[in-house]
């Protein structure tokens, strides 16, 4: 991870004049001592930033969420959004438009909290918890393998560090490595006339500590109609920007300082003490003041480049026909700091190679933006339609993430709305702000674009390299 270690203080010994080795105990010695350089603060603030950037990130997404506030919700209580995004939504970007989402924050420190999950009845449900560093610890994904499209009912205890004692008859144990933890519950939407049915599944969610779950008796104390224990009804989202635009406009202290704060519960995850040792050699130690050296130059250097390395594309990054998508180290990333931080950056709360794959093009098969003014095809031939277990779709959105303004902005294209195939199998879609005639049209706005393929529950093609989206052709 190191580009360039610290050197040491060295001293050299000078002589006017040496006729041999015999000599050299009578010479007189003058020590000189070597500047000592920079270079070292600045390798080791890019290297720390890109280590620390998940953990960082996490913890300011978990405040902006936690809270009593119109759009925040208490520690171990799901918040469930009630309604598809509105058009210009682009906070977070890249709004989902085929799911509504329970998303909240557990804490682990005391004891474990139960996650609930009522049977979806064939309804696609994509549950995953992530650590603090970004890990995946637990998801559906792998019951889908047998072909099923929706969830059994099902409990899951996330059982914090140093945790011991017994759980509920069958309630599953997970050990998570970091106090705190983040939930997301997706469920299939089919659009506004599907609302009451997913709002129903949303409300059979019981998040609930362990000491709660046990003695629940399942009378909630609600008045008719009210959400039960664990859940809370809104959808309002914070206003001081994306977690990651906040993070970013962190000066070296206040990134360092959150990232002491947070690593005595939050322990590095695989491991790693050499990152503990680089970080202590800047004055970053866990749960204690920061000191960073006195050289603002080489610090301000290395925030700059932790920024830039954050935000490049790692060279295990899939790429075909202008697309780009995450293979399979996603979601357990081990030492692989660099995909793990552009990961964070590119999509907070990504899950494994067999939770969802999102592929994102900007550019048209000739190497020119995608703008909605123009008219393209994607066309998939028979045998290479999307590799799904679950469903796929295609959505358009502006180059800042945000869904265009032209009507119907919520429409995505995919095999769960009926996509039509040609006679000999093919597929094609229409991107077009003018709607097509024939064919499966997406809707585009009237600026330049970018098209976001999700693959939900991918097949292992989609992830190892042996499949590729299909080039986006003008026409």
């Amino acid at each position: 991870m190191i580009k360039n270690r610290r050197k040491p203080l060295s001293i050299h010994w000078t002589c006017g004049s040496l006729a041999g080795l015999a000599f050299l105990a009578g010479c007189a010695s003058i020590p000189s001592a070597t500047p000592k350089t920079t270079g070292w603060i600045k390798d080791e603030v890019a290297d720390s930033y890109v280590f620390g950037y998940p953990l960082v990130l996490m913890g300011v997404a978990r405040d902006a969420a936690v809270g009593t506030e119109p759009g925040q919700a208490p520690l171990n209580t799901l918040r469930h959004a009630q309604a598809l995004p509105p058009i210009g939504a682009a906070n977070p970007p890249q709004p989902g438009v085929d799911t509504l989402d329970s998303t909240g924050w557990l804490d682990l420190g005391s004891e474990p909290v139960i996650v609930a999950l009522p049977d979806s009845h064939g309804r696609y449900v994509d549950a995953r918890v992530l650590d603090m560093w970004t890990n995946v610890v637990w998801s559906t994904s792998s019951q889908f393998a047998a072909g099923a499209k929706g969830i059994k009912a099902q409990a899951i205890a996330f059982v914090g560090p140093g945790w011991q004692g017994d759980l509920p008859k069958g309630v599953k144990r997970v050990d998570v490595p970091t106090r705190n933890a983040w939930v997301s519950v997706r469920v299939q939407s089919s659009g506004a006339r599907d609302l009451a049915a997913i709002r129903k599944l949303q409300r059979a969610i019981r998040v609930e500590p362990l000491s709660v779950y046990t003695s629940d008796t399942g009378d909630t104390g609600a008045a008719p109609g009210a959400p039960p224990r664990g859940n809370a009804a809104n959808t309002a989202t914070g206003t001081n920007g994306t977690p990651a635009a906040q993070v970013a406009a962190l000066d070296a202290k206040g990134f360092f300082s959150r990232l002491a704060d947070a690593l005595p519960d939050n322990p590095p995850t695989p491991a790693d003490p050499h990152a503990l040792t680089i970080l202590s050699d800047l004055g970053v130690m866990p749960g204690e003041p920061v000191k960073l050296p006195s050289a603002s130059a080489a610090i301000a250097a290395g925030l700059a480049d932790g920024h830039e390395r954050v935000a490049t594309a790692p060279p295990n990054l899939l790429t075909g026909n202008g697309w780009s998508w995450f293979g399979d180290g996603v979601g357990n990333y081990g030492p692989d700091y660099a995909l793990r931080s552009y990961a964070a950056s590119a999509q907070l709360g990504m899950g494994t190679r067999d939770d969802e794959v999102r592929a994102v093009v900007t550019q048209d098969s000739d190497g020119h933006p995608l703008n909605g003014a123009n008219r393209y095809v994607i066309h998939f031939a028979p045998n290479q339609l999307p590799p799904v277990r679950g469903f796929w779709s295609i959505t358009a959105y502006t180059r800042d993430g945000a869904l265009g303004e032209s009507a119907p902005s919520r429409l995505a294209v995919g095999d769960r709305n009926g996509a039509h195939r040609n006679r000999d199998g093919s597929l094609d879609v229409i991107v077009s702000s003018t709607r097509a005639r024939n064919g499966n049209w997406l809707p585009a706005p009237r600026t330049d674009l970018q098209l976001v393929l999700r693959l939900y529950a991918p097949k292992p093609q989609a992830t190892d390299g042996s499949w590729q989206p299909p080039a986006v052709v003008r026409q």
